[in-house]
């Protein structure tokens, strides 16, 4: 066990899967640029050569067409998609074939694809390169879609999505890519299904995942200075959601706070406060709270975004404003 950077982790995770199976594949536009993917891609090219480190046009539709070209045809290719606003382009590839291939064929064909997209927010890119689309894939059966949280998880994850029969949304945020933690130097799977507890607590249940978990556990530690025992659940995947972990601590604490790196409305947070109302409303103590982004395009304004992305100082506000009722 060693330290690493989350962008190492996910750099280490490609590197020793191509290495461990030949049958992998990695294509997208700008794969072996540090402009387009950061150090996630990096020796990649030199070492497994452009038959497998592929260096695409920009034509997210046709990109992901040939990913499922790929896997169809017995690799496990991983698609690249630099800036995660552009995979709407590819929405018809992904939703109307990818998501439905084993289902229309009963189940004979399978579809190994990792399709990678990457969350580019903030630094006053504005609304075209800041959007977090996660929600709209979790909304389509026969996808999974997962946003690891910490450099651990982003490895062991994203081995899994590859090694994975059905295809994977892996989608990984460029603000997490400097957070270090330890990282086994081993090749090693984390389930794709399955909720983590980093913290346990009694007196109110935090849901998060990707680049909000940093926020919640800063939220967290300074609650616990002020006696409030906060029990931390990162999500870990958002299709499928661990409803078992999750409505077990909520029963246990009797209340719920949500943060959420996306819009409020018809957002992940809105399916975990439909299933906590569903299947455990009688065991909550107050509503569900919910700290996400406002329901507006992401601004241009240094001083706008300040005011538009959520930081722990609001997780605390609303936890305490739930804590209240």
């Amino acid at each position: 066990m060693r330290t690493l950077k989350y962008s190492e982790a996910i750099n280490e995770a490609l590197y020793q899967v191509m290495q461990a199976h030949p049958n992998v594949l990695m294509l997208g536009p700008g794969v072996n640029s540090p402009w387009y993917m950061g150090n996630t891609t990096k020796a990649l090219f030199d070492n497994y050569g452009p038959l497998r480190v592929i260096d695409t046009p920009i034509s997210e539709s046709c990109v992901t067409g040939v990913g499922l070209g790929a896997a169809l045809g017995g690799y496990r290719p991983i698609v690249a998609h630099a800036r995660m606003d552009f995979m709407y382009y590819a929405f018809d590839q992904i939703c109307n074939q990818i998501a439905n291939y084993t289902y229309m064929f009963g189940g004979n064909v399978s579809v190994p694809l990792t399709i990678r997209g990457i969350i580019n927010r903030g630094g006053e890119q504005a609304a075209q390169h800041s959007q977090a689309l996660q929600s709209m894939f979790m909304h389509i059966p026969g996808l999974k879609v997962v946003m690891p949280g910490t450099p651990y998880d982003a490895k062991g994850m994203l081995v899994s999505a590859v090694l994975e029969n059905n295809p994977v949304i892996y989608i990984d945020d460029r603000w997490l890519y400097d957070m270090e933690g330890e990282v086994p130097e081993d090749l090693y799977e984390v389930s794709l299904d399955k909720a983590n507890i980093v913290r346990n607590g009694s007196d109110l249940t935090l849901v998060s995942y990707s680049y909000m978990l940093a926020e919640a556990v800063k939220a967290t530690e300074a609650l616990a200075t002020r006696n409030i025992n906060v029990e931390l659940v990162d999500l870990r995947s958002i299709s499928p959601i661990d409803k078992k972990t999750l409505m077990e601590s909520v029963s246990k604490t009797g209340r719920l706070v949500i943060a959420d790196g996306t819009w409020k409305t018809g957002g992940v947070s809105s399916e975990i406060a439909a299933i906590t109302a569903t299947e455990c409303f009688g065991e909550l103590k107050a509503p569900v709270g919910r700290v996400t982004l406002p329901d507006a395009p992401a601004p241009s304004s240094r001083v706008l975004e300040e005011i538009y992305y959520p930081t722990f100082k609001n997780i605390i506000a609303e936890a305490e404003r739930i804590l209240s009722l």
